[in-house]
C-alpha cells in the first residue's frame, strides 16, 4: 500500500482543523473571488451603443439589431448571449465608455431550463439620416464623440446638430434661411453617403 506523503498529511490535518476547502453551496451562496470573471452585463446608462464590444467578441456572443420601422422612435437593441459567452473580458476592455458600458460581474449562476432565455438586452435611441432614413449611430454615441472632439464638433453638421438637439437649443429656422442658397440639405443630420452626395450636388 502506498503511504501518504508528508505534504498530504499536513493538508489532511489542516482540513480536519479548519474545515473543508469547498463552500457549502447550494445550502449557502458561494462568494466568488474578487478577480472572478463572471457574466458581462450592459449598463444601460453608460453604454453608448457603439458596437465595439460586438466587434472584438471572439465567439460572437454579442450582436445588435436596429429597429427603424417607427422613424419617430428608432432603437438599437444590444444583445448579449450568455450561453455562448466565454467570459474573456474582451468586451469590457474594448468599451469606449471608460470600460463601463459593459462590465464583467460576479454573477455565475447562469443555468437555464430553456437556452432561448440565455441572453440579456438593452435598448438605445438611434439617430437616422434625415435624407435616406438609414441608421447613423446611437444618439449617445454621437454625444460621446462630440464631447471628445470639443469645439471641433462644429466642423460636422451631423455632430453639432445632434448635440444641439440633445440640449434642446437647435434652431429649426437655420434650414429655411439657407434654402435660397441651395445649401439647406447640408445643414442636416446625414449619413456619410448622403453627406458626400449633397456635397457633390450642392450649388
Amino acid at each position: 500500500m502506498r503511504l501518504p506523503k508528508l505534504r498530504e498529511l499536513v493538508e489532511a490535518i489542516k482540513a480536519v482543523v479548519k474545515g473543508a476547502y469547498t463552500s457549502k453551496f447550494p445550502k449557502e451562496p458561494h462568494i466568488p473571488h474578487p478577480n472572478f470573471r463572471g457574466q458581462p452585463k450592459f449598463d444601460a446608462e453608460k453604454c453608448v451603443g457603439c458596437c465595439a464590444c460586438e466587434e472584438v467578441c471572439p465567439v460572437y456572443a454579442i450582436e445588435h439589431k436596429d429597429n427603424i420601422e417607427d422613424p419617430q422612435n428608432p432603437t438599437r437593441t444590444m444583445i448579449h448571449y450568455t450561453d455562448t459567452c466565454i467570459f474573456c473580458g474582451e468586451c469590457e476592455a474594448a468599451c469606449i465608455a471608460n470600460n463601463e458600458g459593459i462590465k464583467l460581474s460576479n454573477d455565475w449562476e447562469l443555468s437555464f431550463f430553456d437556452r432561448k432565455n440565455a441572453y440579456e438586452t438593452i435598448d438605445k435611441e438611434l439617430q437616422l439620416c434625415e435624407i435616406c432614413g438609414e441608421p447613423i449611430a446611437c444618439k449617445d454615441h454621437l454625444r460621446w464623440i462630440s464631447e471628445k472632439l470639443g469645439e471641433l464638433t462644429y466642423s460636422s453638421p451631423t455632430l453639432y446638430l445632434s448635440r444641439l438637439k440633445s440640449l434642446g437649443i437647435v434652431d429649426e429656422n437655420i434650414i429655411s434661411a439657407l434654402k435660397d442658397e441651395g445649401r439647406s440639405d447640408r445643414i442636416k443630420i446625414l449619413c456619410a453617403r448622403c453627406r458626400r452626395e449633397t456635397t457633390l450636388t450642392a450649388k
